[in-house]
């Protein structure tokens, strides 16, 4: 539809009844089963004649709720009313607009678009309950009626409602667009190119008096087709094999092939008009005739009623928070662990961007998970800013700064972090090996993984576990049937929402939000810090709705919840005689960042066991700690006494540590101990490295060091690096991090929602707009101009006529040209005259406002 038509839709009269409306929104985005119930068709009020008079006699708060509802209407400000409408058409607001409607608002709609135009409310409220009535559709119908109002999808009173055009359009049938009622088009659409000698025949075959017409004709036979008995009567006559051909098409398609010559039941119900032709090879069945066969259905189901979310098992809530406490624990080790495993650099980042499927296997296989929950922890890591590639040349991912603050956070509050950016992101980690539209592989961290209707989804999956009893999991798919009804538009041909979904129930159970399929204490504190219509409310009252102090109080809330489920950190180990250590819960972050580099973990679980090695031990050496550093270490931090074995590797690894020195030549070995160097090279292990004596303490190779180093520790040795200067290298678990990185931004669904403060201005804005548009002149000649230009009258008029409205406090419109040369038309109201000057109140920019009467092209004086 173009914008003239659309623009038509916004001024031409069509005489309808005035507009209410409703206040479901609410219900609607939870996801409510309860709908805002209405009484049957009101009161007649002065009749709009179009949807912008419908908007203007809308109040404040209502045309809030428009905007809140469909916020690309704010982009920009409209200028008034009749732009708001003329927005409210366009196709891409209107697609948007129905992909947010619950299934039986979009089955309203639809059949609205099926029903005669204007329609009353008793044909809407037959199209959906059908001959025989329901009483569920009853009841629910003023509520979707009030909700599509709301949205400015439908307009006019009840006895006269419309459907906006561009949605009667996309909902409406035709032989390209088929309608989700499967109905076709009318009898007087479907005529509409047939001769009149035909349509006479028909009548007469029917059993129907000629007409003088064809018009008249037409209505004669949409007359019968709409009379139940006389309906009946002639379906009674019909043979059986045509009874079946009708069963074929009544619920639709309603189009089929016919040959040159078809079958006598074909030809009957053609001869009856019960099928009229198409093209020359198809027939439809008109839309009188299906809903006569479907006793006055548009539907072949309806759901009036949100389906309820089926409970699977019940708990005890202190059960569902320990597990979930434990899960949460569990996905912080995770995180570290991965992070740790990247310490030094991780793996290069792909031309294309993201992470190459051998390392993906590889960081699952550290982490001993699968690939697609180690894809899961990735994203989650990079969603919370704790992860990102370092932009080198040779890029690679690694740390970021950000992880290293995340570390010193109490263990609550770094779950709450993950937590809160794992609820916002819109990147999809269940994405990851799956095909794009061009047939290339979707890799963890990559691009296009981005899927705008992940943080709604989550949210809604949370907020329908929170409609259940405390501490009970949810039947699977019954929840994801509650969620095909609220977003029905949405549900594409792979069902993008319900793989979201299930994903959502996954990801929530593995960060411990959920416990045993059930929603937690501190999984409620965090649903109800970042989502739900009270929160929304709050942030737009206070005007905080967006930026990072919303997160970090969402953060804090969760985080406050969660700590008290948590396990507290230990500040000891059980020190062992085969050479491990257990620690009998989660230790303290100074302990564990130092034990990690001292031990290797073993087994994790309850308690967690650590084993010392030769490497291990000379790990910590690298590092930059003495023999007597780590046995004083081990007997502080020991409940038991330290084993000799222990004290005695660690000795024997320091003894030997640094003991060879390694440079670059490109690389050096050098050593006090002549004896040591030529059993080096006598040994057969060292001929790859291609050493070779430039002193007696001195060995020099081509290899790099850092090929030297490993080469000499495969032999069993124990060299340590040193640098220019001949100090030794210490070498510490968190050399490598990137520059400080921004997480990255979720890919908005749409235009943000407004806060209050916007909300009310841009209402005062549109209403003082429409003012200044709608206002009524006494118009002259020289003052207003048919044509829309701006008043001109002579700088002693201005001047007099400006000085009259400061003292009878009237409103004056007036034309003016600002500095920058642009013209604009205003209503205001004069309140000081002076030194040039004009004051006083402007209905357009709803404010006090001074001008300069030079700059006033013009004035006139209100009706």
């Amino acid at each position: 539809m173009g914008t003239g038509e659309r623009n038509q839709e916004a001024h031409v009269s069509e005489g309808t009844t005035g507009a209410t409306s409703g206040a479901d929104s609410a219900s609607r985005t939870t996801g409510s089963a309860s709908r805002t119930t209405a009484s049957a068709p009101r009161a007649a009020a002065p009749a709009p004649r179009t949807l912008a008079e419908s908007l203007r006699a809308r109040p404040d708060d209502s045309l809030a709720a428009l905007l809140r509802a469909r916020p690309d209407l704010l982009s920009p400000v409209p200028g008034d009313l009749t732009q708001l409408a003329t927005r409210a058409g366009t196709r891409a607001s209107v697609v948007r607009a129905l992909e947010r409607l619950d299934t039986f608002a979009l089955q309203t709609a639809q059949a609205l678009a099926v029903a005669p135009e204007p329609a009353p409310y008793e044909a809407v409220r037959a199209l959906l309950a059908g001959d025989d009535g329901d009483a569920e559709v009853e009841r629910a119908l003023p509520g979707a009626l009030a909700a599509l109002r709301e949205q400015a999808l439908v307009w006019g009173g009840d006895d006269r409602l419309r459907l906006v055009r561009t949605a009667r359009e996309l909902l409406a049938p035709s032989p390209t667009h088929p309608s989700p009622t499967g109905l076709g088009p009318t009898v007087a659409e479907a005529t509409a190119g047939m001769s009149p000698g035909r349509v006479q025949e028909i009548l007469q075959t029917a059993g129907l008096p000629a007409t003088h017409d064809p018009v008249s004709a037409v209505a004669a036979l949409t007359s019968l087709f709409t009379d139940r008995e006389r309906m009946a009567a002639l379906l009674d006559t019909a043979p059986s094999d045509a009874l079946t051909v009708l069963d074929r098409l009544v619920w639709g398609p309603p189009y089929g092939e016919v040959s040159a010559d078809p079958p006598p039941p074909v030809r009957w119900l053609r001869d009856h008009g019960l099928l009229l032709p198409a093209s020359a090879r198809t027939v439809v069945l008109p839309r009188e005739v299906a809903l006569h066969l479907r006793a006055g259905r548009a539907h072949r189901t309806t759901a009036p009623v949100a389906p309820a979310v089926a409970p699977l098992r019940e708990y005890r809530p202190q059960v569902v928070d320990a597990a979930a406490a434990g899960q949460a624990f569990t996905a912080l080790t995770t995180v570290e662990d991965l992070l740790a495993e990247w310490n030094e650099g991780g793996p290069a980042v792909l031309r294309a961007g993201g992470l190459s499927v051998r390392d993906l296997k590889r960081t699952a296989t550290a982490l001993d998970v699968s690939e697609p929950i180690a894809a899961f922890w990735l994203e989650l890591a990079y969603a919370a800013g704790l992860l990102a590639s370092d932009g080198e040349a040779d890029e690679r991912y690694a740390p970021t700064p950000e992880y290293d603050e995340w570390l010193d956070l109490p263990p609550a509050e770094r779950w709450a972090r993950l937590a809160v950016a794992w609820l916002a992101a819109t990147r999809t980690a269940g994405l990851v090996g799956e095909q794009d539209s061009k047939g290339r592989t979707l890799s963890a961290l990559g691009p296009d993984l981005d899927r705008s209707a992940a943080p709604e989804v989550r949210h809604c999956v949370l907020a329908l576990l929170d409609t259940l009893p405390e501490a009970t999991s949810p039947e699977p798919q019954s929840l994801l049937a509650r969620l095909r009804w609220e977003r029905p538009a949405r549900s594409g041909p792979d069902d993008l929402r319900s793989r979201l979904a299930g994903w959502a129930l996954s990801e929530a159970e593995l960060l411990g939000v959920t416990g045993r399929g059930a929603l937690t204490t501190h999984g409620r504190a965090l649903l109800a810090a970042t989502s739900g219509a009270a929160e929304r409310e709050s942030g737009r009252e206070s005007g905080r709705e967006s930026g990072r102090e919303g997160p970090a109080a969402a953060a804090g809330l969760a985080a406050g919840a969660l700590a008290p489920h948590l396990p507290e950190p230990v500040d000891h180990v059980l020190l062992q005689a085969d050479l491990t250590a257990v620690a009998p819960g989660p230790l303290r972050r100074p302990l564990a960042a130092m034990l990690g580099v001292l031990a290797d973990i073993e087994s994790k679980g309850g308690a967690t066991v650590y084993r010392f090695t030769a490497q291990s031990v000379r790990r910590a050496l690298d590092a930059g700690r003495t023999a007597s550093d780590l046995q004083a270490f081990l007997t502080e931090h020991s409940r038991t006494p330290v084993p000799q074995p222990l004290s005695y590797l660690i000795d024997d690894v320091a003894r030997r540590h640094g003991h060879l020195r390694v440079g670059a030549a490109s690389a050096y070995v050098r050593c006090d101990d002549e004896a040591m160097l030529g059993e080096i090279l006598a040994d057969r292990r060292s001929q790859a490295l291609r050493l070779r004596r430039l002193a007696p303490t001195v060995l020099a190779t081509t290899a790099e060091p850092a090929a030297l180093l490993d080469g000499l520790r495969s032999m069993g040795y124990a060299p340590a690096a040193e640098s220019a200067e001949g100090d030794v290298l210490i070498t510490r678990a968190d050399a490598r991090r990137t520059p400080r990185r921004t997480a990255p931004v979720p890919v908005p669904d749409g235009p943000p929602l407004p806060d209050r403060t916007l909300l009310d201005a841009a209402v005062r804005a549109i209403r003082a707009g429409d003012t200044a548009a709608t206002v009524v002149r006494k118009d002259k000649p020289e003052a207003a101009r048919a044509d829309g230009s701006l008043p001109r009258t002579s700088s002693a008029e201005t001047l007099a006529t400006v000085q009259a409205a400061v003292m009878t406090g009237s409103a004056v419109w007036i034309g003016y040209v600002n500095a920058e040369g642009a013209a604009s038309q205003r209503v205001i109201a004069p309140v000081r005259v002076e030194g040039g000057f004009v004051t006083g109140y402007d209905h357009t920019a709803d404010e006090i406002r001074t001008y300069p009467l030079h700059r006033i092209t013009g004035v006139s004086e209100l009706a």
